[in-house]
């Protein structure tokens, strides 16, 4: 009932910058918080960042200073920009929202289908 599409992975260089996008579709009534998250092989999800309705964020410490989350309302769209990329970085990037759904109204939690980021030294 909901979709959540994520684009701009790939590959870059040490120093550079990406941009993720990620749009939700469907039955939605609201949407509070989004978020992105990611995972290396073999290890746990971790939180990257988040974003509320309102526009509070939180970020992990190892991208403070280097990635910003921002969110389009209009268009139910989350966007994490990339900077001063790190070969530790190179990870699979999910993105999350949580969305007030329609008919029934009902609140989940919902995940993209992960875009591969690698960075390169």
């Amino acid at each position: 009932q909901v979709q959540l599409v994520e684009s701009g992975g790939g590959l870059v260089q040490a120093g550079g910058s990406k941009r993720l996008s990620c749009a939700a579709s469907g039955s939605i009534l609201s949407i509070n918080t989004m978020g992105w998250y990611r995972q290396e092989p073999g290890k746990q999800r971790d939180l990257v960042a988040t974003v509320s309705s309102g526009g509070s964020t939180n970020y992990a410490d190892s991208v403070k200073g280097r990635f910003i989350i921002s969110r389009d309302n209009a268009k139910n769209t989350v966007y994490l920009q990339m900077n001063s990329l790190k070969t530790e970085d190179t990870a699979v990037y999910y993105c999350n929202a949580n969305v007030v759904q329609r008919f029934p109204i009902r609140q989940r939690n919902y995940w993209g289908q992960g875009t591969q980021v690698t960075v390169s030294s």
